[in-house]
């Protein structure tokens, strides 16, 4: 089932993802249902705040580019691309590269709005599966950057808030702007 897509603005946004203890029927569905949502809205990842759910789980599907990342490992083996999309993960810990990259990033909760955001290149990501398997995910580009996005926003960051003082305050007014838009 497809689901609306919370907007900027939305106070579920900003709230700190409950952890998943327990993978219930419930947990699966929305998981499916955040998958359908994603593909529907044509995004590459999806966190449960973002449907309104205030828990920690996340999809994320960049299969439409294999050439978007130069690396993914699994536990520590070399994988394909496709063979972990779409993923789906709980309670995720990262470690992140020393190397930063700027590029530029959306979200399905500020539609049309593109920002470089300035982010480290490698992540090492712990994932849990709903099928309980602990992962270790290895990888760098358009994965890397989208298990960043998408864990920032279980703990209730927005991509906004890694701009730097100085541009989060030439985009006041057009974040003003969007969050009365989206509100009304």
């Amino acid at each position: 089932m497809v689901r609306n897509i919370v907007l900027w603005g939305d106070p579920v946004l900003r709230e700190k993802g409950k952890l998943v203890t327990e993978v219930t029927a419930e947990i699966r569905s929305l998981a499916e249902d955040m998958i359908e949502t994603m593909r529907e809205a044509q995004g590459v990842g999806l966190a449960a705040q973002q449907v309104g759910e205030a828990v920690q789980l996340a999809v994320i599907d960049v299969s439409h580019d294999e050439e978007c990342v130069s690396y993914v490992r699994v536990n520590g083996e070399a994988c394909e691309l496709a063979d972990i999309m779409p993923l789906i993960f709980v309670n995720p810990k990262l470690e992140m590269g020393s190397s930063k990259e700027v590029d530029s990033e959306g979200c399905l909760s500020f539609p049309e709005l593109r920002i470089d955001i300035r982010r480290p290149l490698d992540v090492t990501a712990h994932l849990q599966t709903l099928d309980g398997e602990e992962l270790v995910i290895e990888t760098d580009g358009l994965l890397a950057r989208a298990i960043q996005h998408e864990v920032d926003h279980l703990f209730g960051i927005l991509f906004i808030d890694r701009l730097s003082t100085a541009r989060k305050m030439s985009m006041k007014r057009r974040l003003k702007e969007l969050r009365h838009l989206y509100n009304e």
